[in-house]
């Protein structure tokens, strides 16, 4: 086993050791919001949003991105699960916004191990064993995170799968100060018609 498996494997028992009655809670989201926002390490949202288990559906990818399976599942918690309230939360300082659809196509193309990046760029291993197929997805890249929001905001209202009454509200976590920061246009655009 891996070291991290190890890690994994004791978190966890320790975890079970205090788990308590968490397995009584409902699968409903307690306080009926959803939030969409990145995989990135660095944010927490149960910290930043003040959540315990059970408390909102979280649902994570890179960028935080309004894709079809992110819709998908922020349906699936209002139709199924009752949330009421959904907040698109992106961060600064992410990593969609250090590359675009070439730059990743052009990576996958070359090999499929890991890329490396410094000041002048992204750079592949060469290591050979890459796929075309990379050219073809849109990689849902970021070059503002503001106007990210808003597009992600108006994405999912415009959704015909979603229902006009649930606000969507837009925000950027500031990943030097933990701040959430509004952006007011995404808000405004998320409001329910």
């Amino acid at each position: 086993m891996s070291k991290v498996v190890n890690e994994v494997i004791s978190a966890n028992a320790d975890y079970v050791a205090n788990f308590g009655d968490k397995g009584n809670l409902p699968m409903p989201p307690g306080r009926q919001f959803a939030i969409l926002t990145c995989m990135d390490a660095r944010l927490d949202p149960a910290k930043y949003a003040g959540l315990a288990e059970g408390d909102a559906h979280v649902i994570r990818n890179a960028g935080g991105r309004a894709s079809d399976d992110a819709i998908r599942s922020l349906v699936i918690s209002y139709k199924l699960l009752g949330t009421k309230e959904w907040f698109v939360i992106h961060h600064t300082d992410c990593g969609m916004e250090t590359f675009n659809n070439e730059i990743m196509g052009d990576l996958l193309s070359s090999s499929l191990k890991t890329a490396s990046v410094d000041a002048s760029g992204w750079h592949d291993c060469n290591a050979g064993g890459g796929t075309t197929d990379g050219k073809y997805i849109e990689w849902l890249t970021i070059s503002d995170q503001a106007k990210s929001v808003l597009a992600d905001v108006q994405r999912i209202r415009n959704n015909s799968m979603v229902p006009g009454d649930i606000p969507i509200y837009g925000y950027i976590y500031d990943c030097k100060s933990g701040s959430l920061v509004e952006v007011p246009e995404a808000t405004e655009a998320g409001k329910p018609v």
